[in-house]
Formats: C-alpha cells, structure tokens, sequence
C-alpha cells in the first residue's frame, strides 16, 4: 500500500493512541492537526514557514483546483508537490462538502452531481470517476473518496439513502483509481447522528479494505456533545491498523477530544479564517488581537507561545496590522494559530507517550477556559 499505519502505543488513561502514517513524501507523527491549503496554498504562509513550525502535511481542495487553474494544468507542472513546492505529504479531500453546499445551484443523481461554478456560473459536473481522474492528476499521498455530505439537521430516511449513495460511490471510485501504488484512497463514513446507519456505513466501506478512513458529516452545525457521541460509537468500528481522519474538526477542545477517541488526523480551516479577522488561540484562551484592550499592549499574543510572532512582535503592532488592513497582520495571526494547534498536537503526542492525556485534557481546558466543552475555540 502507498500509505501505512505504524502503531507506537496507546495510552493507558485514555484509550488515545500514538502512531505513525507512513507515506511516499514521508511520515506523518499522529495524532496530526493538517493545516488547509484549498488553493494549494495555506493563505498567507510559504512552504518554508509552514516547515518551520513543523506542520508534517497540508490538505487541498478537489473542487477548487479543478475549477482553478484545472488537474491538467498542475499534472503537467508534475502534480501538487512540485507545483506549489512543498515535499511532505498532501492530502485531497474529494469536493464533496464543497459542492454539496451548494444547495441551491447542484441537483444530485445516483451517476454524480451537476452544479454551477460559483466563480463564474458554469454547469460542469462531478462523478466518482471525474474525481478520481482529477485527484489522480493533482497526485497527493492521501486522496477521498467522492460522498455526500448531508446537512445536519437530516432525517432518518435521507440520511440512509445519502449512506449508501456514498458506498456505492466509494465503490466506484475504488475501481476507476489509477494511482494505488502511489497514492491512498480513503473512504469516509457517513450516516449523520445515528448509530445504526453509521454502523450500516463502516461495516459496508470496511468490508472493501481501504488503506485509512474518515469520519464525515460531523462540524456540520451540530451541538459538540453529540459530536463526541457519534465518535464515541464510530471510531470503534474502523480498523485498528488504518488510519483514522476526522474532516474539518480544528479547534483545540475537539482536537483533543478527538484523539482521546482514536482519531489521528484532523483538518479545519478555523485556524486560518480566524486569523483574519484578529482572532487568536492562546494559552489562556481565546484572544480577539483587533480589541482596544490592546492598542497598548506591548507584549507577546502569548507569553508561553515559542512562534515567530510572539518572539518578535507585540500585541499592539499586530493589531495596528490589523487595523489598518495591511496584510502582514494576517500573516502573523495566521501563524501564530497554526503553530498553536501544531504545538498542541505535539503536546497530546507527548501526553500519550507518557499515559497522561486525561489530566492534559483537564488541565488544558481548565487554563482555556473551556470547563464546559462547549465554548467553541
């Protein structure tokens, strides 16, 4: 197989466990926060930074790459690798989310979904098979499989028919990916918040052996105690020995919870998005830079924080940054987030080894002030 799980220990406290996902561009120390580079990048970062703070693999995005600059274009510049510069793993995800979203512009059949670019209004249409010649094209280490999102809240009977859709398409794109010497297809489990159909899903994709699997369909607008519930009962029923991927889960509470559960990987674009707007993750918790508090603060964004932006810059700088839109600002916000959440990472990592992860938890959440677990980031 391209991509392999390397099990190192599980935690006796927790139940977490520590690992490693070898791939063709390297190997990955989980659990992992995956920074998100929709457009083959990570906004406002290089490659050089996003390897300075440690991030081991970045995450692209299917159906905006197809959309621009097109897979043809990036697999004659030699794939993603080579055309954005950066030499450690890549993992695609599928389009799915990001066309399913267009609720008003898309009409799903059982063959894939015809919808319209929200760039410029174009019909175009998306097939397991199109997807997979496209992820085959961009070449990441780690590409999903094509499924339907549904939304949350969904009833029973829609969030049935949408499992086994996803089955059948996961079915699909097994047997029209060109690349598995190379490249990891990885299904994602489904079924919204019931246990039955989520039962029905893993045991349908399990049984087709691929190489790691996702969680889908949760971040979706739901409470995060049923988040965990769904986990609670899923995580279980995928293979000990493939890796485990919980999509578009990124703030610091669900991180850790999450690989209290088994997770390895996880995703979100919070970190990034939050950073624009001044927001940042500290070791105390929440801290919006762009308030008046701190026009004259002079001192880090987080006094425990080794990045590059609390080493250099003051909370009063950044927010002048901010304040007066000059992109730099971003940079450093976006920074300092995304080297937050890997540092965390590395910290449940470290709490594992040691058979510690629940007194992190507390101890962590009690600092950030997330007693509740409710708080969001």
């Amino acid at each position: 197989m391209a991509v392999t799980y390397e099990l190192i220990k599980v935690c006796k406290q927790s139940g977490a466990r520590l690992g490693r996902v070898h791939t063709p561009h390297g190997v990955i120390e989980t659990p992992t926060f995956m920074p998100v580079g929709t457009l083959a990048t990570v906004k406002t970062m290089s490659p050089e930074e996003l390897k300075a703070m440690n991030a081991q693999i970045i995450l692209s995005n299917t159906y905006h790459l197809f959309l621009r600059p097109g897979h043809e274009l990036i697999k004659k510049a030699g794939g993603l690798h080579k055309f954005m510069n950066w030499d450690r793993p890549i993992l695609t995800d599928s389009g799915g989310f990001q066309v399913f979203s267009l609720s008003e512009m898309r009409k799903i059949s059982e063959e894939g979904v015809e919808f319209r670019s929200h760039l410029n209004g174009d019909k175009l249409f998306l097939s397991p098979e199109k997807v997979m010649e496209i992820e085959n094209a961009l070449g990441p280490d780690i590409m999903m499989a094509f499924d339907e999102c549904p939304p949350y809240p969904a009833d029973h009977a829609y969030a049935k028919q949408s499992l086994e859709r996803t089955t059948r398409w996961a079915e699909r794109c097994l047997k029209s990916h060109a690349r598995p010497h190379d490249q990891a297809l990885f299904a994602i489990v489904q079924g919204g918040m019931y246990e039955d159909l989520r039962r029905q899903s893993a045991a349908d994709l399990t049984s087709m052996d691929f190489p790691g699997y996702a969680i889908g369909g949760l971040s979706v607008g739901e409470p995060k105690h049923l988040m965990y519930e769904v986990l609670d009962y899923t995580v279980p029923l995928l293979p000990s020995t493939k890796p485990r991927y919980l999509m578009g889960v990124g703030s610091p509470d669900a991180l850790v919870e999450g690989s209290i559960r088994g997770i390895d990987m996880f995703d979100c674009v919070l970190p990034t998005r939050i950073a624009r707007n001044g927001t940042t993750m500290t070791s105390q918790g929440r801290l919006v830079v762009r308030n008046a508090a701190y026009a004259e603060d002079f001192g880090p964004l987080d006094p425990e924080c080794s990045c590059y932006t609390c080493q250099n810059y003051s909370r009063a700088y950044i927010r002048h940054l901010i304040k007066a839109d000059e992109t730099f600002g971003i940079r450093l916000t976006t920074y300092h987030n995304l080297h937050f959440l890997i540092q965390l990472m590395k910290n449940v990592r470290e709490a594992i080894m040691e058979d510690r992860l629940l007194d992190f938890r507390d101890e962590f959440f009690e600092k950030y002030g997330m007693q509740d677990n409710e708080k969001g980031f």
